[in-house]
């Protein structure tokens, strides 16, 4: 379907180092009238969306949502399967560390969650943003500063910055091949290591690890349109077989499954976030990635 999508990207202020993926801003067009596309997000942060002129259908691990003009989602092990017609749309990524200074739940206990974030307890701190985000009348750098002022208002500093910054940068830089291993690189114990994780990344660190090692493989997949998932398996794969249960796990589905559906949202979004920030995927960003 002939649609146009364009992306925006806001740097957070520095104030924020760590705390977010980036401030963005979508745009899509849709030339057959009431037309619609349909997508499957990755695993990815957490994240809060404002959408104006049309609310997504959308569903994460059999939680659902349907024409919401603010939508939360926790971190995911998951994909979310969407729709969506024509819309302005403004998205948060909270990195871990966002999730520790402006969120109060666990986030094991918003895992693979969509809701109309205006109703869950978790998000509804930032429903009063759908008023600036949707205000027709607002130009996008006027809707920019009423997110930074909302949470700048927000954000609280935890005692578990330090480590929560050390576990997301060995994670996301570092080479481990064991639990043991990442929990030795972040000097502390398995116990802590498990409980840092929990609380503010929302899986174990052995889920975390082996999330990351494939979504580094399906990021270089999507970014390199004709290559073959061989081409594109992290060193880390013993072979495909343990690829393709893999990607069973994260993605519901097989890799063939997947590389047969078009991706009329994501690829553009992921192809333009590339070149403004050069990190393609919310998996994939350390947390000093814009600091």
């Amino acid at each position: 379907m002939p649609h146009r999508l364009k992306a925006e990207f806001r740097e957070p202020p520095a104030m924020f180092e760590g705390c977010f993926t980036t401030f963005y801003h979508l745009s899509l067009d849709i030339d057959a009238g009431g037309g619609r596309l349909t997508d499957h997000l990755q695993p990815e942060w957490a994240n809060i969306r404002f959408f104006c002129g049309g609310g997504p259908e959308a569903e994460i691990a059999g939680t659902r949502v349907s024409g919401a003009r603010f939508v939360g989602t926790g971190p995911s092990s998951l994909p979310c399967r969407f729709t969506l017609g024509p819309v302005r749309m403004w998205g948060v990524g909270f990195l871990p560390l966002g999730w520790a200074r402006f969120f109060d739940a666990d986030a094991r206990a918003c895992a693979n969650i969509i809701c109309d974030g205006a109703a869950h307890p978790a998000f509804t701190r930032f429903a009063h943003l759908t008023e600036a985000l949707c205000d027709p009348e607002a130009d996008l750098e006027e809707q920019y500063a009423a997110i930074v002022a909302a949470m700048a208002q927000a954000m609280r500093p935890t005692r578990d910055d330090a480590r929560i910054m050390r576990v997301h940068t060995e994670l996301v830089g570092g080479d481990h091949a064991s639990v043991h291993d990442l929990a030795d690189a972040c000097a502390m114990s398995i116990r802590t290591l498990e409980r840092v994780c929990v609380r503010y990344f929302g899986f174990s660190p052995k889920l975390l690890m082996r999330r990351q090692r494939f979504m580094r493989s399906l990021t270089t997949f999507m970014l390199h349109r004709g290559s073959r998932w061989t081409e594109a398996m992290d060193d880390h794969y013993h072979d495909q077989a343990q690829f393709t249960r893999e990607f069973r796990e994260f993605m519901t589905m097989n890799p063939s499954e997947y590389a047969a559906l078009d991706h009329p949202i994501l690829t553009s979004f992921m192809e333009a976030r590339a070149r403004v920030w050069g990190s393609p995927a919310q998996t994939l960003d350390p947390p000093h990635e814009h600091g």
